[in-house]
């Protein structure tokens, strides 16, 4: 496999490390640099990391094939443990070790319940495709979590802030968010790289056919999905580096229940897809949208509710920070997994293809 691999993809978690280097290193050593990053917002969206992320995420849903999400929305045994996950173990699972590893520390705490609220809709998708998981699994997983996170996050964030802590005689937390702020995150997020996907699948094979979208099409913009991951987390530790770099002991207490978090979301959902029956891409899927979580929606609402400078901000900060080193490492674990799932027989006479290598 090493072999048909583009250099880019053999060395990825080296080019990642050395993204998280060079962040941390521009946002120290470059004066002003992450305030001005910072600056650059529309209604409080950045707009370099909303421009890593779009450029990250269309190469990937471009290659969606839009006409097999029927078999995806009828399988129960992945959209029902999905939703279980979370909605209900997620968020459950991170307010327990908020309060196990930071009960001393209320901003961090409730930055961390904020981050354990906010489900996956972005980079999830990158992870999956280089994961080999289920491209048309992950759209609807994905289409999912939106729908629920606009729903839900207002009522999730009050019952863990406010009516749990108030139940177990511990600290509530206010939090005022809109509707509005989560859906923009949504439709800014997911709903303009999947609507750029669909069509370029639709116009593209409308007018050269299916052949040439999947051998020539393709393979021309899938490296772009891995340059907008880089530019992303550049963009993410300049943002923060000077924070990251001078409360070290700080950004080491999040951290940890964020590290214990995302092993366990991952590695329990791959156990249970195995054993409720779903193959190796489908597992795949259904732990990467699990253990994954929507790191812009989070720090846009603590610094919205808290404050830019608040604890509560950093909390969201990290999040991706821990999230993005111990993800691509999960993803090797999966491409390992592979091993221990039987192939499932084909339900389509033509098979699901392995992602493109450019």
């Amino acid at each position: 496999m090493a072999g048909r691999l583009s250099f880019l993809d053999r060395y990825l978690a080296v080019w990642i490390l050395a993204a998280m280097a060079a962040g941390l290193g521009l946002g120290r050593l470059v004066p002003g640099l992450g305030d001005a990053l910072a600056t650059v917002t529309v209604s409080g969206v950045s707009l370099p990391i909303a421009l890593g992320l779009l450029v990250m995420m269309y190469p990937v849903l471009a290659k969606v094939r839009y006409d097999r999400l029927d078999t995806v929305t009828r399988d129960r045994r992945l959209l029902l443990p999905s939703l279980l996950l979370n909605w209900v173990l997620g968020p459950a699972l991170m307010f327990a070790l908020a309060w196990m590893f930071l009960p001393d520390l209320p901003e961090y705490r409730t930055g961390l319940i904020i981050v354990g609220l906010a489900r996956c809709i972005a980079m999830v998708i990158i992870w999956n495709d280089l994961a080999c998981g289920h491209r048309e699994a992950a759209a609807v997983l994905v289409a999912l979590n939106s729908v629920f996170q606009v729903i839900a996050f207002s009522a999730l964030g009050w019952f863990y802030l406010q009516v749990l802590p108030g139940w177990l005689g511990l600290e509530q937390t206010g939090l005022d968010v809109s509707v509005w702020e989560i859906a923009r995150s949504v439709l800014i997020f997911l709903g303009i790289p999947l609507a750029a996907g669909y069509l370029t699948r639709r116009i593209g094979e409308r007018a050269k056919g299916r052949t040439w979208y999947e051998t020539r099409l393709i393979p021309r913009i899938g490296p772009f999905a891995l340059y907008g991951l880089l530019f992303t987390i550049v963009v993410l530790f300049a943002l923060q580096g000077g924070a990251i770099t001078s409360q070290p002991f700080d950004v080491a207490r999040i951290a940890l229940p964020l590290l214990v978090y995302f092993v366990v979301m991952w590695a329990g959902s791959m156990l249970l897809g195995k054993a409720v029956g779903l193959d190796h891409p489908r597992t795949t899927t259904l732990a990467f949208t699990a253990a994954g979580n929507n790191f812009e929606l989070a720090i846009a609402v603590a610094i919205a509710a808290f404050g830019a400078t608040s604890g509560q901000a950093l909390a969201g900060v990290v999040g991706p920070l821990i999230e993005v080193p111990v993800l691509i490492g999960l993803v090797h674990v999966a491409l390992y997994a592979r091993r221990y799932f039987t192939p499932a027989a084909p339900t389509n006479p033509a098979p699901q293809e392995e992602p493109t290598r450019a």
